[in-house]
């Protein structure tokens, strides 16, 4: 019984660091681009051009990428361009071998390239600008372990965060924010990511559990080592995607504030 209890909760625990992490923050940056871009009203799209020059073509270069990886057949690809009647700033067309379950699994890589591309993106970007701060998250991020000890885990991801705060005053801190913002504002995932997506979710969460099952019949000390790597990884790209949505959600409120001070000088 103990055995099916720890596959259960290693299972969900792997789903949660991963498409959990993936759905909650997708959601949350949608909403908060969607938020920013209507309060610009019609100069919303000249808005959207303007920080697509950053973010459009690393939102389309990591859905690219991620075709390589999974072997699909990139067909057309536009990193960037403001010429497309609908609004499109840049797009993917891509095919693959519905037989191959690895390829229908890639949907789903493929559909959420730009939040998790973003997320490792951003902390390259640290690790540039900032590498002590980048070094002393690796370091907190690293020593966590829910298996174990679920206190302590979220203790080192508050550290993390609150080491964050002394970098404040420096001005790579805030190139490292404003570079931040311009590809946040693009990790939207489209319909077609979305239906990409969806295409792919199944054959992940079956080919996870059949890994689990493997990994469980070994021993449940692998199983435990496996899944302490993904909610390192989950952890680590969790991190970032909360700087994302921290960003946006900073950028809201200064949308608003700026538009009562011309609405009050008006």
């Amino acid at each position: 019984m103990d055995m099916v209890a720890d596959f259960i909760l290693c299972y969900v625990l792997q789903v949660a660091a991963t498409l959990g992490i993936i759905l909650v923050f997708g959601l949350a940056i949608a909403f908060c681009n969607t938020r920013f871009y209507r309060g610009f009203g019609a100069k919303s799209r000249l808005v959207c051009r303007i920080t697509g020059v950053i973010g459009t073509p690393i939102h389309e270069a990591s859905h690219a990428l991620f075709c390589v990886i999974f072997r699909h057949k990139i067909l057309e690809i536009k990193l960037f361009t403001i010429s497309s009647d609908d609004g499109t700033l840049g797009y993917v067309n891509h095919s693959y071998n519905p037989k191959s379950l690895y390829q229908r699994i890639g949907n789903l890589f493929i559909g959420v390239a730009p939040i998790v591309a973003g997320a490792f993106i951003l902390s390259g970007l640290l690790y540039l600008l900032l590498p002590d701060l980048f070094n002393g998250v690796c370091a907190e991020i690293l020593q966590v372990n829910f298996l174990s000890d679920a206190g302590a885990s979220f203790a080192h991801i508050g550290r993390a965060f609150a080491s964050c705060f002394s970098y404040i005053g420096r001005w790579r801190w805030w190139l490292f924010l404003f570079i931040g913002a311009f590809i946040a504002l693009h990790m939207t995932l489209s319909r077609a990511d979305v239906k990409g997506v969806l295409s792919g979710v199944i054959f992940f969460l079956v080919v996870l559990a059949a890994a689990d099952a493997i990994l469980a019949a070994v021993s449940g000390g692998a199983l435990a080592s496996f899944t302490g790597y993904v909610l390192i990884f989950g952890s680590f790209t969790a991190f970032f995607l909360v700087i994302f949505t921290a960003i946006l959600l900073i950028l809201i409120l200064v949308q608003r504030l700026l538009g009562l001070i011309f609405k009050k000088r008006r």
